[in-house]
């Protein structure tokens, strides 16, 4: 990474058609939803949300779960690859999912409607590398919420990688056996992951370190409010304990 220009489509080509077909086998479905519990489909309840969308969908986790538990979704990722996986993934299920390509950064001119929530998971967010379009995407990201609707943004806790070194308990997150991921470069600009799978293939992902504070000060900046966090799904946590974190605002 050292001296390289680093731009927030790097994970176009880093998500390559090799590595998509493989991340469900990294998440592990079934691993996931039991570490994770009802804890998103809690939090939408308990906030009277019905019309969600998963900003960061990946391969359709998250929007098959919540489809499947009665919210009314619509599924969307910057990635090409990631979309086609989605609706493959849907359909396999059995799950009427839409789904659609959408950047962050003209995300109202990009999904139609408004929200009562919009979801942003797995460490997505921290693709982004300059200040100006993470201000820009969570200006977006309110834009689509009706008042009152919920942003929801999760990342690895940086905090504890760049502070402490890197040490993850693989509980809640990436659950899949005999799957190795770790930093293989860390700096305060990127960290670079490496991704081992049992078939010896490897691939890589470059994330900007978000640090928790400055999250949670851009979504106030943005205009969002009552801002919680929650350290791996516990509103209590050491700040350096969990692997990740959720944030939590209103619109």
């Amino acid at each position: 990474m050292a001296g390289k220009t680093i731009t927030s489509d790097l994970y176009q080509d880093e998500y390559e058609p090799s590595f998509v077909d493989k991340w469900d086998e990294l998440i592990d479905w079934e691993g996931r939803a039991k570490g994770e519990g009802d804890f998103y489909p809690r939090i939408l309840r308990d906030a009277g949300c019905t019309r969600v969308l998963d900003a960061a969908t990946g391969t359709g986790y998250h929007a098959v779960q919540l489809a499947k538990a009665g919210f009314d979704v619509l599924a969307a990722d910057g990635a090409a690859e990631m979309v086609s996986k989605t609706a493959e993934n849907a359909a396999r299920l059995g799950v009427d999912l839409p789904v659609q390509e959408a950047d962050w950064r003209t995300l109202a001119d990009d999904v139609p409607g408004e929200f009562d929530a919009l979801l942003c998971l797995g460490n997505a967010f921290t693709h982004l590398f300059t200040e100006d379009e993470r201000v820009r995407a969570l200006e977006q990201f309110h834009k689509v919420l009706r008042p009152g609707g919920l942003v929801i943004i999760d990342q690895r806790n940086y905090d504890s990688i760049l502070d402490e070194g890197f040490n993850t308990k693989h509980q809640y997150y990436y659950t899949g056996k005999g799957v190795d991921a770790r930093p293989e470069e860390i700096s305060d600009e990127a960290v670079r992951f490496r991704y081992q799978f049992p078939d010896g293939g490897v691939h890589h992902l470059t994330m900007y370190p978000l640090r928790q504070d400055y999250l949670t000060g851009l979504l106030a900046d943005a205009g969002f409010r009552n801002i919680r966090r929650f350290g791996d799904f516990k509103e209590a946590y050491q700040h350096h304990e969990p692997d990740f974190v959720v944030q939590v605002g209103t619109a």
